[in-house]
């Protein structure tokens, strides 16, 4: 298990319909960039072409919601990078040189201007290595066929992946339910991530999108499920303080748990309550050992 772990091999959670429209959306977005590239782009250099754009149809089809994979990334990616390469085929005669110093350079500019987009290499290689139809375009490769099988693959991207409901291209169309007060703000996380002082695939949105399933998941998992409550148990809301207190259940009926504050808070008081609501307030089960009250297998709460 180790060595998976290590090679990065983890579950993503992607459904089959999901991988399954990635590859079909894939193939409509292909075909698209393909028949223009062949209308500016003949001979050896159309299938290394071809391919610069296929790396990027992985990112806006597999991952639309990707930072890597949204529209300023794609359009000023491969821009930048093809700059970057044609400059380099034009004043740089080693062409071993020409074409490390292209995609170096290319990944700096996209750096720079916050537009990493890893196919921009290929477009960058593609303008040192792609032979004489490529060198002949110069500085126009940049426009057509580059920018202009971007533009083709972006607008694809946008038509097809809208189609389905639960994705939305560009990611800033995803739209996210109001969240409760937050102990921090996705302005945090993104200073968090900044102080790591490496780059991360995640947008602001998905940031926040990830922090609400977090904390939605933390807030289940805190609670008791409504089937564990039981009548003669007790249970603890784990508070600390003034509001820490202890329930002992009387009776459930008709979904409705009666209970006493036998501790803290509302101590002798008798109540009621629905019992998912009963179940959201209680923490975890407790029993009273001697002077104080006892989670399972933890120390007395009070």
């Amino acid at each position: 298990m180790r060595i998976w772990h290590l090679l990065g091999l983890e579950d993503d959670g992607a459904h089959h319909l999901e991988r399954i429209i990635s590859g079909i959306t894939g193939v409509f977005g292909i075909l698209a960039v393909f028949l223009a590239s062949e209308a500016f782009l003949s001979g050896p250099a159309m299938p290394v072409m071809v391919a610069s754009m296929g790396a990027s149809a992985v990112l806006l089809f597999a991952v639309p919601h990707g930072k890597l994979a949204q529209p300023w990334n794609v359009l000023a990616g491969h821009g930048l990078s093809a700059l970057v390469g044609v400059s380099c085929a034009r004043f740089v005669p080693e062409p071993h040189l020409a074409a490390a110093l292209a995609v170096g350079g290319a990944i700096a500019a996209m750096h720079y201007a916050r537009a990493i987009h890893p196919p921009g290499g290929a477009s960058a290689l593609v303008a040192v290595i792609g032979g004489g139809p490529v060198h002949a375009l110069g500085y126009a490769y940049i426009l057509t066929p580059v920018l202009l099988n971007a533009a083709i693959l972006t607008a694809g991207a946008v038509l097809l992946n809208n189609l389905f409901p639960w994705r939305r291209y560009p990611a800033a169309l995803q739209s996210h339910p109001p969240s409760k007060e937050k102990a921090f703000e996705p302005q945090d996380l993104l200073y968090a991530l900044k102080e790591v002082n490496s780059f991360v695939d995640v947008t602001e949105e998905e940031l926040e999108a990830i922090y609400e399933i977090a904390t939605r998941h933390a807030e289940e998992r805190r609670h008791l499920p409504p089937e564990a409550i039981r009548i003669g148990a007790f249970y603890s809301n784990g508070r600390y303080g003034s509001e820490w207190s202890v329930r002992q259940v009387l009776d459930i009926r008709e979904d409705r748990v009666f209970y006493r504050v036998v501790a803290g808070e509302g101590r002798l008081k008798d109540g009621s309550a629905p019992l998912e609501d009963f179940a959201r307030w209680a923490r975890y089960e407790v029993q009273r050992i001697e002077s104080c009250w006892r989670r399972v297998d933890q120390a007395c709460l009070g």
